[in-house]
């Protein structure tokens, strides 16, 4: 018996072996037969170009020079790719001047895959058949070819065709050899004849660009990309949908980063909570929490979700309202502020401003401008503050307090948008700071603000510390006038702030350090000015100590009124009687 069940073992674990190799045995024949069939389409294509008008033999050995370069399946489902050795080397001294992984890019197959990152609620939404048509502009100044042609493939490819009626390419004069014949020729012999190209006569700029492709679209939708993107499943829909449903909707999907040097795909670690649209006081975006009152609106975290502005990058808007309510202002120049002031526009003329959860991008973000402005003037400082006299009204002296060096700098003629502000009835900004954004006011509802200085003319400062993450709260000479460095309130709530983050002492020790971390309402964030000048914390009942020691930073210690170091002014107080005396 025992002999047979033995026997009968064999037998299974004999027909689970033979099982295993003919199936691999089919898929390797199915390999081969592929590579055959693909082998053999290319041969076909090359006859079919060989026999066409359009064949050139310098262009073809060029674009075989690039599949050469491919290594198949490399960086599929969006995988970390680690190069190794001497071109791991070479790629990092080519960062340098490109601001992303070059020599990486060019190995990753123009079609590579991504797996779907979508929240699975998105997976069940139906959406109408009758969804309107887009054009997707995507512009470029020196983007390099692998970035831009997968970009293009990728729409192409994940987009369903009877929506997608057009890609429209800008070239913003770019000087590479590679965006000029060669990619006419690659648009003609790869591409369908929806992907348009349109060349600039002479470096304009992204917003001039970006005009020049609304110009030519004839689509319902348009829909604005950039050169360095990767779109993923049934991303088009959802954005097509909302517009559907109210032209004056603009939408965005979210954004996810593909990591600059291995091009892995980060959809936020896994997690479906993702960020919004914000601004600075000093007049630039940033990426903010979703607002609680939003948050806790919300159903499922596939809903649209309302954001206060938008990075301009990667967006959709209505065709007939993009003119309707106002385009881009033509008079920027070159790059910068230009997805600000269409924010507060939009939301400030009677649109709305959404993330669209289901639809998710791929985005290149990369750490500085691989190519130069013509000019080098600050574009972007000057745009700025075109849009912050049109649409700040009362609330531009915020601006003006951090960047005064812009207050008297000639801006251009600013009536025609403000004629356009009138004519469309748009509300004021007020109503936006109490309605879309309730951002933190630097000079209202403050027991003071500006520069907050010792008895000895030592000054709070943050010491040009990047704000997004825990820094400590630092110590300098009092400048002469109020700089963005040395710009902090005293608030009603009671915390030492700075537009994001607060004052707070979390160690018992004396003397101790004190950080800046974003504001939270906690109890270590709570500070008491007192009529003699002491800034009290609340939790350890220690004072705020300007005594400048070697590494510039401010600590709380025992207090002692009579001490210079911990007898603290405000510069503009609303309450004279909180006043410290001198």
């Amino acid at each position: 018996m025992a002999l047979l069940r033995r026997r009968n073992r064999f037998v299974v674990f004999g027909g689970l072996f033979l099982c295993f190799w003919m199936v691999w045995g089919l898929l390797q024949m199915f390999e081969l037969q592929r590579d055959s069939i693909q082998k053999n389409r290319a041969a076909d294509f090359g006859k079919d170009l060989r026999a066409s008008p359009h064949y050139d033999a310098h262009y073809e050995k060029l674009l075989e020079e690039d599949e050469r370069r491919f290594v198949p399946g490399l960086g599929d489902r969006g995988v970390s790719v680690e190069l190794q050795g001497e071109e791991a080397r070479e790629a990092s001294r080519v960062m340098k001047k490109e601001a992303f992984n070059l020599i990486l890019s060019q190995k990753i197959p123009y079609n590579r895959t991504l797996n779907d990152v979508r929240h699975s609620d998105c997976k069940s939404i139906e959406y109408p058949e009758d969804l309107p048509t887009v054009s997707v502009i995507i512009i470029f100044t020196d983007e390099r070819w692998s970035t831009l042609i997968r970009t293009v493939h990728s729409v192409l490819n994940m987009s369903p065709s009877r929506y997608l009626k057009e890609v429209i390419l800008v070239d913003d004069f770019s000087a590479h050899d590679e965006l000029k014949g060669k990619l006419d020729y690659y648009i003609e012999t790869r591409f369908p004849k929806i992907v348009k190209l349109f060349r600039l006569p002479k470096r304009s700029g992204l917003i001039r660009a970006r005009l020049k492709g609304a110009e030519e679209a004839t689509s319902d939708v348009l829909l604005f990309l950039d050169a360095h993107c990767e779109v993923t499943t049934d991303w088009l829909r959802p954005l097509l949908a909302r517009i559907k449903e109210d032209e004056s909707n603009v939408v965005v999907p979210i954004i996810d980063v593909i990591d600059d040097k291995t091009f892995q795909y980060q959809n936020n670690g896994g997690t479906f909570d993702f960020e919004v649209g914000g601004f600075t006081w000093n007049g630039h975006f940033n990426w903010i929490d979703v607002p609680d009152e939003v948050a806790k609106a919300r159903k499922s975290l596939s809903e649209p979700t309302k954001t206060p502005t938008m990075a301009g990058g990667l967006f959709a808007i209505s065709r007939n309202y993009f003119w309707k309510v106002g385009s881009y202002d033509k008079e920027m120049d070159i790059w910068g502020g230009e997805n600000l002031e269409m924010s507060f526009r939009i939301w400030q003329c009677g649109g709305s401003m959404e993330t669209i959860p289901c639809s998710r991008v791929g985005h290149i973000f990369r750490n500085f401008h691989p190519y130069k402005f013509p000019g080098e003037k600050d574009t972007h400082g000057i745009n700025t503050a075109r849009f912050v006299r049109v649409w700040w009204d009362d609330y531009q002296r915020l601006f003006f307090q951090t960047r005064p060096e812009l207050a008297k700098v000639d801006i251009g003629d600013i009536s025609e948008r403000l004629a356009l502000k009138k004519k469309l009835k748009c509300k004021p900004f007020s109503w936006y700071l109490k309605n879309v954004y309730k951002k933190f006011i630097p000079d209202e509802d403050v027991i003071g603000w500006g520069r907050v200085r010792t008895q000895e003319d030592v000054c709070l400062d943050n010491l040009q510390k990047d704000e997004e993450s825990t820094q400590d709260l630092g110590l300098f000479p009092c400048n002469a006038e109020l700089s963005r460095s040395q710009y902090f309130s005293m608030s009603k709530d009671g915390e030492l702030r700075r537009e994001f983050t607060c004052a707070s002492v979390k160690s018992t020790s004396v003397p101790s350090v004190v950080e800046m971390v974003k504001c939270n309402g906690s109890p270590d964030q709570k500070w008491n000015l007192s009529q003699d000048g002491l800034l009290v914390h609340v939790s350890t009942d220690l004072c705020l100590d300007g005594h400048r020691e070697a590494d510039n930073l401010a600590r709380v210690n025992h207090c002692h009124p009579s001490r210079d170091s911990q007898i603290w002014s405000l510069e503009h107080v609303d309450n004279p009687e909180l006043s410290p005396r001198r």
